[in-house]
């Protein structure tokens, strides 16, 4: 391979790779909103659980409520919102994302806590406003944490890292690895029925 091919391969790692970043901006937006609609669709699935089960008492139609919100939330999150991450099984995922689902219920509560007894906060509207600011926080950190502890990286490609190998490496050392990269390929490839036979027929 001559040095302006290589150039040439490595000006389109390059731009593959500039494609693949803002690919990955554009899933990370996508994540955000799938994860949102989640979150609204338990919402209304949390409160229509504990109204029907109210007769049952408060504290029970609660644990309920939440127990069944939090499993649908995990497996809607694991098929659609983190779907494209690896899986570590579903006894350890699901024991974190119910654990950091009870730290977010934790933040709602401090900061509603905090602008109550910290701040001397009693007006209902207030503290409704307040209520929906820690609801963000505590969402923003449901995100971050499912995405970071619970569902592990995004599965790469092979040839993504290949692209981003090329793309990061000196013009002196591209070339050696792109001539890697092409035998290895070569290899991959199944050699065709005659060659095939023939060998056979000499061993």
């Amino acid at each position: 391979m001559t040095h302006g091919d290589v150039h040439r391969v490595s000006i389109v790692a390059h731009v593959t790779l500039l494609a693949k970043v803002r690919a990955g901006r554009d899933g990370l937006f996508k994540q955000l909103a799938s994860f949102g609609v989640i979150g609204a669709v338990n919402f209304v699935v949390d409160t229509a659980i504990f109204n029907l089960l109210f007769v049952i008492g408060p504290v029970k139609a609660q644990i309920v409520a939440t127990t069944v919100a939090t499993t649908l939330a995990y497996f809607a999150n694991r098929h659609w919102t983190f779907r494209k991450h690896e899986r570590s099984g579903l006894r350890r995922e699901y024991t974190l994302f119910f654990a950091l689902n009870g730290v977010g219920l934790a933040i709602t509560a401090a900061i509603v806590g905090v602008a109550k007894y910290g701040f001397d906060l009693h007006d209902q509207l207030a503290l409704n406003i307040v209520r929906l600011f820690a609801v963000g926080v505590a969402t923003l950190f449901r995100f971050w944490s499912y995405k970071r502890f619970v569902f592990g990286d995004v599965v790469v490609p092979a040839e993504d890292v290949a692209v981003a190998a090329v793309a990061a490496a000196p013009p002196e050392s591209a070339e050696a690895l792109v001539d890697e990269l092409e035998t290895t390929a070569e290899a991959a490839v199944p050699a065709p029925r005659e060659d095939r036979e023939a060998a056979r027929a000499e061993g």
